[in-house]
């Protein structure tokens, strides 16, 4: 099996066989992580002085990660700590955040005004029953002005005199965040992406909207609640591989209900049409009818879900990850009954799209 430009000798060949093994058995404890057995002279042979430095902090890591308190022993094998999902909450809102502050300014503004933060920037005149955030300065200003001629101290003060600092509305929100495990998810880094949305959503509202609700929903050819615990090992669902949004608004709607609020929403991020659902309890699948086709049955169904949800006062919006235009077709659809928006991006910018959505609702009243 071995053939080249001249033949070899007994020895030569013995050698040659020698030299292919040990080879062999490197590229092997390589790719399963045997890195105690791999001799760092013959690696670098091959790889450098680079090679070896990256095999020293593989060899070191787990070590180093268990003393971290990030890796604990599991009943699958190793697996991530509390303080651990934490952290990449922690990194991915740090880093999609962090984006968003360099954007232009402005982009949250709101024209409601409401029992939250003071705008020391802005007072008006009080009225009776609004948080009594006095501006002293307006308030005595306003005293001298009404009457020029009683300016001294004692100052007599009118209850029209008084002034407030204005303040901005916030309100609570219901969440839920429908991500795509279709297998088509596993194409162009989209399933990471999402991913890392999910995490950093679910640390942002929980160390700054407290009162907020947040759920996460997958949907593939059927749909279930995940945990933050699960997501970040979780991957794209290959033995389901369809697409069934229909239930995943039905789980969303579900975990709504269970916790009302006055802002309700759902998130979608998907890159594909429909081409699961359910008929009553049955389920069904509907391979797209030839290449760049609809699932017309699958869409059919979907956007009759999507009706329930508009007249539950549920808002929908939805992130695409492809711009196919059977895709946009769909959303566009949903987005005429919804009245929701819907936006295409990628996935290295879908972070800050979710973010700035989420964030933009955060301060508007619905009335």
């Amino acid at each position: 099996m071995l053939r080249g430009g001249h033949s070899l000798s007994f020895d030569e060949a013995l050698e040659l066989m020698r030299e292919v093994e040990r080879l062999g058995r490197l590229a092997r404890n390589l790719l399963e992580g045997r890195f105690e057995q791999i001799s760092l002279d013959e690696l670098r042979e091959i790889a450098g002085d680079e090679g070896v430095e990256s095999i020293l902090i593989l060899r070191d890591m787990r070590q180093r990660l268990e003393e971290g308190g990030f890796v604990r022993p599991g009943e699958n094998g190793l697996e991530l700590t509390p303080r651990a999902i934490r952290r990449i909450g922690e990194l991915a809102l740090e880093d999609i955040y962090g984006s968003l502050k360099r954007g232009a300014p402005g982009a949250h503004a709101t024209l409601h005004r409401g029992g939250g933060p003071i705008t020391i920037e802005r007072s008006k005149p009080y009225v009776f029953g609004e948080p009594a955030h006095l501006d002293a300065v307006a308030t005595v200003r306003n005293a001298l002005l009404r009457d020029p001629s009683r300016a001294r101290v004692p100052l007599q003060l009118a209850p029209g005199d008084l002034q407030v600092w204005d303040t901005d509305q916030q309100t609570d929100t219901t969440t839920v965040l429908l991500l795509d495990m279709s297998w088509s998810m596993s194409w162009s880094g989209r399933w990471p992406a999402a991913k890392r949305v999910a995490i950093a959503m679910d640390q942002l509202i929980r160390t700054r909207y407290p009162r907020d609700r947040f759920f996460i929903v997958g949907f593939y050819t059927r749909a279930r609640e995940l945990t933050i615990p699960e997501l970040p090992e979780l991957v794209w669902n290959m033995e389901d591989p369809f697409t069934n949004l229909q239930d995943g608004l039905r789980v969303a709607q579900r975990l709504i209900d269970r916790n009302p609020s006055a802002n309700k929403q759902i998130i979608v991020i998907t890159d594909g049409q429909p081409t699961a659902y359910f008929v009553g309890d049955e389920l069904r699948v509907e391979w797209p009818s030839g290449v760049g086709g609809t699932s017309p049955r699958a869409n059919r169904e979907t956007l009759g879900e999507v009706s329930r949800v508009t007249r539950k006062g549920i808002t929908i919006n939805t992130f695409m990850l492809d711009d196919s235009p059977e895709l946009m077709r769909f959303v566009e659809a949903m987005t005429r009954i919804n009245k929701g928006r819907a936006f295409y991006t990628t996935p290295g910018q879908i972070g800050e799209y979710v973010m700035v959505d989420y964030l933009s609702r955060k301060r508007r009243k619905i009335r």
